[in-house]
């Protein structure tokens, strides 16, 4: 667990150096991730910290949130209004309280789990998830929803190792990609090979000329966190199954989302 909860940390200060230098006016500024602004954005994840703790120690209260949640997501449909009423039920009003809670709930949260049994199932929404993979998820979802504040302010991303994390649960959600959508999910799996930000290569699945999917493991993370359109990434696609999942990956949970249109995000 030691290597996934430094990643988080990492990523979390990445994310607070980006956010401390955002004025009030950035602060509520509409980004191009469904007009999600940065409040909106670090609420999220402040949230779903904090139900990633419930989910380790408080079944109740997880309970609780999701019946919330549930209700919520049921009478409304649109992303924005849906993450604006988690947003309200915080009760934070300012930056620097936000700021400052988020950063408290993450702190606690991978202090929780630093010492967690790897694969000790975990409640989530729909099938349950081994510990390990839940902080793979959590470090995801911090990546993949910082990338829209990085494009607000126009600001060059570095780019590390650690994406190998995100990479690695793209792969594994190949079949849910398709499962999510009700579809049949194809009995080949493409080929990967992925190029590190520090120039390791990152194979996957058995050599297939037909089916592939070949480029820098940066856009195959834009892609399958639905970042990016597969069009307005260099990664070499081939094969019809390949070029199908690349137009629906998703490796996050939840109902089946599109991904930004070409040109959209890039």
């Amino acid at each position: 667990m030691e290597n996934i909860i430094a990643s988080i940390k990492n990523e979390s200060s990445s994310i607070e150096t980006l956010i401390n230098d955002l004025d009030e006016s950035a602060w509520r500024t509409k980004t191009k991730f469904k007009h999600w602004s940065p409040e909106i954005i670090i609420s999220h994840l402040l949230y779903f910290d904090q139900m990633t703790i419930y989910s380790l120690n408080d079944s109740n209260k997880f309970n609780q949130e999701a019946a919330f949640l549930f209700q919520t997501f049921s009478s409304e449909n649109n992303s924005l209004a849906r993450a604006q009423k988690v947003k309200d039920r915080l009760l934070i009003d300012t930056k620097s309280s936000m700021i400052a809670k988020w950063k408290a709930s993450n702190h606690e949260m991978t202090s929780a789990f630093i010492n967690v049994d790897p694969d000790l199932r975990c409640q989530w929404f729909g099938p349950d998830m081994g510990a390990k993979m839940f902080m793979v998820a959590r470090y995801m979802e911090a990546w993949s929803h910082s990338q829209a504040i990085y494009e607000l302010i126009d600001r060059r991303r570095h780019y590390t190792d650690e994406i190998k994390h995100i990479v690695d649960i793209g792969v594994k959600t190949f079949k849910w990609s398709f499962r999510n959508r009700k579809l049949d999910v194809p009995k080949v799996f493409p080929y990967i090979e992925l190029i590190s930000p520090t120039g390791k290569t990152w194979s996957f699945n058995e050599l297939n000329q037909k089916e592939s999917i070949i480029g820098l493991a940066t856009d195959f993370c834009h892609v399958v966190t639905q970042n990016r359109n597969i069009k307005d990434t260099e990664l070499e696609v081939n094969g019809k199954i390949s070029e199908h999942w690349m137009s629906i990956a998703q490796c996050f949970a939840g109902d089946p989302e599109e991904p930004p249109k070409q040109g959209e995000r890039n």
